[in-house]
């Protein structure tokens, strides 16, 4: 297997992607991205006024990610990128061909995630969870992480699922 050089935290809206990516970036000293920093204008005012986003909605977006970590793969510049990834071919799209991209899984009971997106200033309303929790294809090759451990001990259960100490 080759060595980790990317590693996508993915779940749904809320699960706490960015705060556990962040956290391990800095555990590691690695680069971090939020896909939600991606999205065109025209996305995030869709998912604002309560749209779901369609698949070709989605893929210009997904294609730009992709090109990010393929540049931070190529240029050895190790990335943890926050996004959704909700469905396998979302995944596939992500990652393509490229070496060392590891995924990681947060996921945790549906009212932990409602209330944590109730408390929280974004663009993503809570009325579009139960469209995320429909859309999620559960990953076969991902490092799960429950949402109800502290951050801490999320990204030590990270770095040691991939071997990164």
């Amino acid at each position: 297997m080759p060595s980790t050089t990317a590693i996508i935290v993915m779940g749904v809206s809320g699960s706490g992607k960015t705060t556990l990516g962040i956290a391990l970036a800095g555990r590691l000293g690695w680069g971090f991205a939020d896909a939600d920093d991606f999205h065109p204008e025209t996305n995030v005012q869709k998912m604002a006024r309560g749209e779901p986003l369609t698949d070709a909605d989605r893929a210009p977006w997904l294609a730009t990610l992709h090109g990010l970590l393929a540049r931070h793969v190529a240029e050895e510049r190790p990335l943890v990128l926050a996004c959704s990834a909700l469905k396998e071919r979302y995944r596939a799209t992500l990652h393509g061909d490229l070496d060392g991209v590891r995924l990681v899984h947060v996921h945790g009971p549906r009212e932990l995630i409602e209330a944590r997106m109730r408390a929280r200033d974004h663009f993503m309303p809570p009325s579009l969870l139960d469209s995320q929790f429909a859309a999620l294809e559960l990953p076969t090759d991902a490092t799960m992480v429950d949402i109800a451990r502290p951050v801490e001990d999320e990204v030590e259960l990270v770095v040691q699922a991939l071997g990164l100490a």
